[in-house]
C-alpha cells in the first residue's frame, strides 16, 4: 500500500502543469463537463447516456423534480425511521436537554452519568441516519442535480449539526426546509430555512425577545440579533448588499417571537399551548414581540398589534428576496458553484436579470447558466477543484461501488476538515481551490484512494475477510479498466501512459489520486 501511496503521490506533483485544451470542446468532453458539474461525477454508462440522450435533454432531465428514485436507494432509506418525524416529535422523543429537564421534573433525583450517555446516544441516532441518507442519496440517485442542489443549498443556509438540538434537527431541516425547493422560488426556500427549528435555534433568533415585552424574562429578555445580520449578509443580499446597522436592528425586532414549539408554547399566553402543532416546527410567541414601527431598508413596517408578528415577518422576508442585491448575491454564488472560482461578471448580470424577471425561479436561472457560453467556456473545463465531499462521492461513484459501512467516507471528511454537517461557522463550507488545495490534504486524498480501490474499504465489517492476507478472502479491487470507460476522456494522456502496464488495484488507484480527478 504504502508503494501505491508513492506512486499516487508522484503522478500527483510531476502532472502538475496545464493541460493542452482544443480551440472548441468535442462532445464528448461536453457530456464528461455535464456529469461532473450537474452531479457528483460519473457512474458506470452515465456517459454513454448523455451522448445518446444528448446534452439538452440531459439538462431538462435532470431539471425535472419529478425524477423517480430508484427502488434499491428507496429501500435503504425506508428503515430511517427518524427521516419522517416532525421536528416537534424529534424534540419531544430525542431532546437531550427536554429528557433531562423532564427526568429532573419526576424528582427522579441527579441524572447518572450512565442515563446521561444513554439520552445523548439516542439523540446521535437521529444524526446517524441523517448522514446516511444523504450521502446515500448523493452516491446512488439517478436525480443527481437535485443532490448537488441540496449540498448546495445546505450550505448556503447552513446549520452546524453537532451540538445542542441542531443535532436532532439537521435530518428533518434538510428533508423538510431545503429539499423540497431547491429548485423551486427562492422565497418558498428562504421562508422554510427561516421558519424551522434548526435554523431558529442554530442563530439564536429562538431567544429573540423584545426587551420591553410582557413575555420578557430570562433568558429571553433582550434583543438578540445574530439571525438578523446572517439573514442578510449570508442568506440574501451579501455583505456589500446596502444595509446599515439599523436595518440589522430593525430585522432582529420584526422577527421578536419567533421560536419554535416547545419554547414558544411555554413563553406564549396559554391560548396558545392549545393550538395544532404545525409540521414545520414553527411557533410563534406574541407576547415577546416588539410592538413598535418599524424601519427596514427604507420600508415602513406599521406596528398592527402582537398578532401581526408573524406577518411582518414575512415582509421582511418579501423585501429581502426582493432585492437587486439578493439576487446578484445568488446569481454569484451559483456561478462560482458551477462555473468558476472567480465567475465572470456578464454572466452573474444575466443571472441576476433572470433572477428578478422570474422572481427567483432557482430552475429557470440554472437553465439560463447551463446555457451560457461561459458555461462551456473551453477555460472551465475540469478547473473546480472538488471539495473533500465532491471527491469521495464521486470515486464511490466512478468506482461503482455500493457503501455498507460509510464510517471511512465520514473518516474522511473529518481528516480533511469538512465533517457532514459540521461546519461550525453559518457561511457553511466553500467550494473554491483555495479552501481545499494543500499538500496535506492531497497525500490524505491520494491515500484513501489508494485504499479505496483495493475494494475493501467500504465493507462492513460484518462481511469484511476474516483474514485480509489471505487473497482467496479479499474483496475485488476497483476494475481499473471500467475506471477508464466511467471517466473517459478526463484521464488525461500522461495518466493512461503511467497506469498502462500496471495491475488493480494500483492501476485503480492512480487514477483516482491522479490530478485530474481532482478537478470537476
Amino acid at each position: 500500500m504504502l508503494k501505491s501511496c508513492l506512486l499516487a503521490l508522484l503522478l500527483w506533483l510531476t502532472l502538475q502543469m496545464p493541460v493542452a485544451r482544443a480551440a472548441e470542446m468535442p462532445a464528448s468532453a461536453k457530456a464528461q463537463h455535464l456529469l461532473n458539474r450537474l452531479s457528483f461525477g460519473a457512474k458506470p454508462g452515465d456517459l454513454e447516456q448523455v451522448n445518446t440522450m444528448g446534452i439538452e435533454a440531459y439538462i431538462q432531465q435532470q431539471l425535472d423534480p419529478s425524477l423517480a428514485e430508484p427502488s434499491l436507494l428507496t429501500a435503504k432509506l425506508e428503515p430511517l425511521e427518524t427521516l419522517h418525524l416532525t421536528p416537534y416529535q424529534l424534540l419531544l422523543d430525542y431532546s437531550p436537554s427536554l429528557q433531562i429537564r423532564q427526568f429532573r421534573q419526576q424528582g427522579l433525583g441527579s441524572i447518572s452519568q450512565e442515563q446521561l450517555n444513554a439520552v445523548n446516544a439516542k439523540a446521535q441516532v437521529v444524526l446517524q441516519q441523517a448522514t446516511q441518507a444523504k450521502l446515500w442519496r448523493a452516491i446512488d440517485s439517478p436525480h443527481q442535480l437535485q443532490e448537488v442542489m441540496v449540498d448546495f443549498w445546505y450550505n448556503h443556509f447552513n446549520v452546524f449539526g453537532h451540538a445542542g438540538n441542531s443535532r436532532i434537527w439537521v435530518g428533518a431541516y434538510e428533508q423538510q426546509a431545503i429539499r423540497p425547493h431547491v429548485l423551486g422560488q427562492f422565497r418558498d426556500l428562504l421562508g422554510a430555512t427561516a421558519h424551522h427549528p434548526a435554523m431558529l435555534d442554530y442563530l439564536d433568533n429562538w431567544l429573540n425577545t423584545a426587551p420591553e415585552s410582557p413575555g420578557a424574562r430570562p433568558p429571553l429578555n433582550g434583543l438578540n440579533e445574530n439571525y438578523a445580520r446572517e439573514l442578510m449578509e449570508l442568506h440574501t443580499l451579501g455583505v456589500e448588499g446596502g444595509y446599515s446597522q439599523a436595518d440589522v436592528e430593525a430585522l432582529a425586532r420584526i422577527l421578536t417571537g419567533w421560536s419554535y414549539c416547545g419554547i414558544a408554547i411555554r413563553e406564549s399566553n396559554r391560548e396558545a399551548s392549545n393550538r395544532e402543532i404545525p409540521d414545520n416546527g414553527f411557533c410563534f410567541a406574541p407576547r415577546r414581540h416588539d410592538l413598535r414601527e418599524k424601519l427596514f431598508l427604507g420600508q415602513k413596517i406599521p406596528a398592527d398589534g402582537m398578532a401581526a408578528g408573524v406577518a411582518e415577518g414575512e415582509r421582511a422576508l418579501d423585501i429581502l428576496a426582493e432585492h437587486p442585491a439578493t439576487a446578484k448575491f445568488i446569481s454569484y454564488k451559483l456561478a462560482q458553484y458551477f462555473v468558476a472560482d472567480e465567475p465572470p461578471a456578464q454572466l452573474v448580470n444575466r443571472l441576476a436579470q433572470q433572477f428578478r424577471a422570474t422572481d427567483g425561479n432557482i430552475l429557470a436561472v440554472l437553465q439560463t447558466l447551463f446555457k451560457s457560453p461561459e458555461f462551456w467556456d473551453e477555460t472551465v473545463l475540469n478547473a473546480k477543484f472538488k471539495t473533500p465531499y465532491q471527491f469521495a462521492i464521486s470515486a464511490i461513484r466512478a468506482a461503482d461501488l455500493e457503501p455498507s459501512n460509510l464510517n471511512p467516507v465520514l473518516g474522511l471528511m473529518r481528516q480533511l476538515g469538512m465533517p457532514v454537517y459540521g461546519c461550525e461557522t453559518p457561511d457553511g463550507y466553500k467550494n473554491t481551490e483555495a479552501a481545499w488545495l494543500s499538500p496535506d490534504a492531497m497525500l490524505r486524498r491520494v491515500n484513501w484512494a489508494t485504499a479505496l480501490a483495493s475494494g475493501r474499504l467500504l465493507a462492513s465489517p460484518a462481511t469484511a475477510p476474516a483474514n485480509p492476507a489471505d487473497p482467496s478472502l479479499s474483496a475485488a479491487p476497483v476494475d481499473g479498466q471500467k475506471l477508464l470507460t466511467t471517466l473517459g476522456g478526463s484521464v488525461s494522456p500522461k495518466t493512461r501512459q503511467v497506469i498502462a502496464n500496471r495491475r488493480d488495484p494500483l492501476r485503480s488507484a492512480l487514477i483516482l489520486g491522479a490530478p485530474e480527478f481532482m478537478y470537476r
